[in-house]
């Protein structure tokens, strides 16, 4: 398809631009490290899914979708409960988008009404071609932030990370866990700052909000989140959020209001 939706190039009428396959997600199922030679739109019609590559990793609930470019590689899991991929694979000699790095999209009402239209065995060739015509009108980037936690890389350090990653709730000061791994608070704040180009209390606050991605996704209150991550109150919690993200987590993955 050009930008105006057509084809780039003449296709033989029962040549499909856009394949849906969909998928069920059993709790804790992964995809493990691939890629495709199709560009593709992942997105969850129920449950929540995670995307990872190896600089970046998307929490989507069934209001976002993400468009994974052809050759990138990634992995793909659930988050949380079960959950229902459906996944549209677009060739990309036929496609005008070339977006070269995973980019967030808005899975609208509409746009979901077209994947399953799109799904459909009885699309005549001329039918097919308007719809997949629609569906790059309806793919519009949307602002997303990714909460990034690198580990560090002193073995004392990452012992108390790791910790931490299993359970962020844990209120153990930076002193309390140099005794716990043998290490004086000064040697552990150090090794932080070095491998992580964070404080240790900067570096627990966003362990703490990448955790709080699936359940705000899930739809969890937000202050049962808040109680489940540690913190003392739910205002508490979202005042950090807000602090790193710009934005509430009641806003974070809501569909945009109208321009």
């Amino acid at each position: 398809m050009s930008q105006d939706g057509h084809c780039v190039a003449a296709r033989p009428d029962d040549v499909a631009v856009v394949v849906v396959a969909t998928f069920p997600m059993p709790a804790g199922l992964v995809f493990d490290w691939h890629t495709h030679d199709d560009h593709q739109l992942a997105w969850a019609t129920t449950g929540v899914l995670a995307v990872r590559t190896r600089t970046t990793a998307w929490v989507l609930p069934p209001t976002r979708a993400l468009w994974i470019p052809a050759g990138v590689r990634h992995e793909t899991l659930t988050s949380g409960a079960a959950a229902v991929m459906r996944s549209l694979y677009v060739r990309p000699a036929l496609c005008p988008i070339d977006w070269t790095e995973p980019t967030p999209v808005v899975a609208t009402p509409l746009l979901a009404e077209l994947i399953g239209y799109l799904d459909g065995l009885a699309l005549s060739a001329d039918e097919r071609v308007r719809a997949e015509a629609v569906l790059v009108d309806l793919l519009k980037p949307v602002a997303m932030t990714t909460i990034d936690v690198r580990m560090p890389d002193d073995d004392r350090a990452r012992e108390v990370a790791d910790a931490l990653a299993s359970d962020p709730a844990d209120g153990r000061t930076l002193s309390d866990w140099g005794r716990h791994v043998g290490a004086s608070e000064r040697t552990l704040a150090r090794a932080f700052l070095a491998d992580t180009g964070m404080s240790f209390g900067r570096w627990r606050t966003m362990l703490r909000l990448q955790a709080a991605l699936p359940a705000l996704a899930a739809g969890d209150p937000v202050g049962n989140v808040a109680r489940r991550l540690g913190y003392e109150s739910a205002s508490s919690f979202v005042v950090a959020f807000r602090r790193e993200t710009g934005q509430t987590p009641a806003s974070f993955f809501a569909r945009p209001g109208p321009d």
